[in-house]
């Protein structure tokens, strides 16, 4: 059953590699954060699979960091793209 964990571990890193790919050379800049998600929720994937495969402990707490900077790279891309807040207020506006 180690094996097999370990050969789906792989295959779940080859798919992140092709991922990479994407990143460098994406067309737009969704394609790439679409890319950066793949990449981050497959290290999540194989790292838990490694751990569960050789019963090593603390991967989890690496997996779980790796989420947690995947999902803050989707809202920081998210907020970059929000158009600038309106300040309308009356000492804003303009005489």
């Amino acid at each position: 059953m180690t094996e097999f964990l370990l050969a789906a571990a792989g295959l779940i890193l080859f798919t992140v590699a092709v991922g990479l790919a994407r990143v460098l050379r994406g067309p737009g800049d969704a394609d790439r954060l679409m890319a950066a998600q793949l990449l981050g929720t497959g290290g999540v994937a194989a790292l838990l699979i490694v751990a569960a495969a050789t019963a090593a402990r603390g991967l989890e707490d690496v997996a779980l960091g790796l989420a947690l900077l995947a999902a803050f790279a989707s809202v920081a891309f998210v907020n970059s793209g929000a158009p600038p807040e309106r300040d309308d207020t009356p000492e804003a506006a303009p005489k």
